[in-house]
């Protein structure tokens, strides 16, 4: 029985190892390289890519978690940036269809900064018409919050109802700085524009 009892722990221990693996992979390229139907040429050149950003990848997860706690915000832009020149390098062999299907699969599936991106802030400054000081203010806000959040990371990690909390605290700070500076009615449209803004659900 004691030995049925340790063998069934140990089951749920490699079943959580597996499940927290899987979860730190990230980007599956092998499933988005299955959905291009690459020519032998292309997957040659694709594979070398993919391996040199994971080489890269690796090199500066291993930088960032050398000894002192490692700046959560910084990877997550390091990231997004190793996306954007992997995306460019995949340009250069892949077709306009292709580059299409690969781009949607890594934004589906990347993991995202917790933030407005750029696209919304775009959005944000051209829908309100910020001036020079509530343009400033939105940036700063969204900085803070991306940093506050990150920051809190070891806190809540694993607890999705915890990360909601966090999320929403940093949250109503963000949107009471930015209320400071905006209008009645610049709020009320801002307000609109963010009200779908969450956190990422956890794979």
């Amino acid at each position: 029985m004691k030995s049925i009892i340790t063998a069934l722990a140990f089951s749920l221990v490699l079943v959580s190892c597996n499940k927290e693996e899987k979860k730190r992979k990230g980007v599956d390229y092998n499933a988005a390289k299955a959905e291009l139907a690459l020519t032998a040429e292309q997957e040659k050149s694709y594979d070398e890519v993919v391996a040199k950003y994971a080489k890269i990848a690796e090199e500066s997860k291993a930088a960032a978690t050398d000894g002192a706690k490692p700046d959560r915000v910084e990877m997550f832009k390091k990231m997004e940036e190793r996306n954007v020149q992997q995306t460019a390098d995949m340009a250069a062999f892949l077709n306009e269809a292709q580059l299409q299907k690969y781009s949607d699969f890594v934004a589906k599936n990347s993991r995202k900064r917790p933030r407005y991106d750029d696209a919304l802030l775009a959005k944000i400054k051209t829908d309100l018409a910020l001036d020079e000081q509530q343009a400033k203010m939105l940036e700063a806000a969204n900085n803070a919050f991306e940093k506050a959040y990150q920051d809190a990371h070891d806190l809540y990690h694993g607890n999705g109802e915890l990360a909601k909390e966090y999320w929403d605290k940093y949250d109503a700070e963000r949107k009471n700085a930015m209320k400071q500076v905006l209008s009645e009615e610049q709020n009320t449209a801002f307000l609109e524009l963010v009200k779908g803004q969450k956190p990422a659900a956890k794979k």
